[in-house]
């Protein structure tokens, strides 16, 4: 019998790696016994770029010349599978294959893998129903832990948020009219132009989303804002009414700033209890190391009644799953009641549901409180409403930015 492409929908409570295990040792499709097989995955990558940094071994360059570490996530899942089909295998395991890549990546993978799938068996692993490719022949689900073929059926997950957000903590009145102020900013490094003429206005309260293509200079303008990227210094940018550069420390405006990157959880990868991860925000520490005011502990607390996590504040963050992690790190962020929350890929690696529940407190953040958002990712959330988007073109000359509806 001859195996028919076939994918795998999970959630994030799903044991993936065993999946991944029983797939490559052909227990799951026994026609791949004897086949030659690789593994297409963040791990596989991690492993390359490891012998990068620790034997400066470089097996895998991007189309660039660039070694994996010094790539985007983007270039590095291109070289990666560029490398993977250079092996010449039977069938490639497909983990998270459309994570942090932006539509036009996308449809190049879809196109290379389609043009693949005549000669390779391809196994895809996914946790997001619509990145299922679309010539996968069968497609299974977990249910009560066996396999079953994948039918839609209705999420019971719980999917909102019954409580209303604590009220702001100290009550604060700033004294600017804008949070974040472009105008007219280039950014060069070397002979390339990243970002040119950007000008744009982020008010308070406001929601706004910032798109463009991987390169595009996304994380330039972030790093601008959020960091203390030198670039800035010397431009027309004002951050809460200051002319960046003229006096306020990085620390003083992370202060104004709550900051979420799906790559934050790493940094969290410790015994810290749920309670003190968010009351830490208070702090900015990584860790409590501060005893925390009555009043400071009672909001964490009042944050962890919304997200429904009050009862297991006591156990450790590691402990759960990969959507509620991410609900406590957006309640460490807000805890402090922030001018401003920056919110970085943030629904990347969730599942469907985790994704829609995240959506949601987003949502009610920007409804209940006077907190703008800045939220940059490449997926499509339908569930996320932001108020405006600013969306990032490249050009010839560096990428141009405009206001779309």
């Amino acid at each position: 019998m001859v195996a028919k492409h076939t994918a795998f929908y999970l959630s994030n409570r799903d044991d993936k790696k065993k999946l991944i295990q029983d797939i490559l040792a052909s227990k799951i499709i026994p026609e791949t016994l004897n086949l030659k097989g690789v593994l297409f995955s963040e791990v596989t990558l991690n492993k390359f770029i490891e012998e990068e940094l620790r034997h400066g071994k470089i097996d895998i360059t991007t189309k660039v010349d660039n070694s994996l570490y010094n790539s985007s996530e983007g270039e590095r899942k291109q070289a990666l599978l560029k490398h993977l089909i250079s092996i010449k295998p039977d069938y490639i395991v497909l983990d998270n294959v459309f994570g942090s890549l932006d539509a036009e990546a996308q449809l190049q993978f879809k196109t290379t893998l389609k043009a693949l799938s005549n000669d390779v068996l391809l196994i895809q692993i996914t946790n997001r129903i619509t990145d299922v490719l679309p010539f996968m022949q069968s497609v299974f689900c977990f249910s009560n832990n066996t396999l079953v073929p994948f039918s839609p059926v209705e999420n019971n997950a719980q999917t909102k948020f019954n409580l209303n957000l604590p009220k702001a903590y100290k009550q604060k009145v700033y004294n600017f009219n804008t949070l974040i102020n472009f105008n007219n900013v280039s950014v060069k490094y070397g002979d390339r132009t990243i970002i040119k003429n950007i000008s744009w206005t982020i008010k308070p309260g406001e929601f706004w989303k910032l798109i463009g293509p991987n390169g595009s200079g996304k994380s330039t303008m972030l790093s601008m804002v959020y960091g203390d990227n030198p670039k800035a210094y010397g431009q027309d940018i004002s951050l809460f009414g200051i002319k960046k550069g003229s006096g306020e420390s990085v620390w003083e405006l992370k202060k104004k700033m709550g900051y979420f990157t799906a790559d934050m959880v790493r940094g969290f990868a410790r015994l810290d209890s749920i309670g003190n991860m968010v009351v830490s925000g208070f702090f900015d520490s990584v860790g409590l190391y501060k005893t925390p005011s009555h009043l400071e502990i009672e909001i964490a607390h009042q944050w962890l009644k919304v997200l429904g996590l009050f009862d297991v504040r006591k156990q450790s963050f590691v402990e759960l799953t990969k959507g509620q992690q991410r609900l406590v790190l957006i309640a460490r962020a807000m805890v402090k009641s922030p001018p401003l929350l920056i919110l970085d890929e943030p629904t990347n690696g969730l599942d469907d549901a985790e994704a829609i529940l995240f959506a949601n407190l987003i949502n009610k953040i920007a409804k209940e409180t006077n907190t703008a958002i800045l939220y940059v990712s490449h997926r499509i959330e339908e569930e996320l409403n932001p108020d405006f988007i600013f969306k990032l073109t490249p050009t010839e000359s560096g990428s141009i930015g405009e206001v779309i509806n």
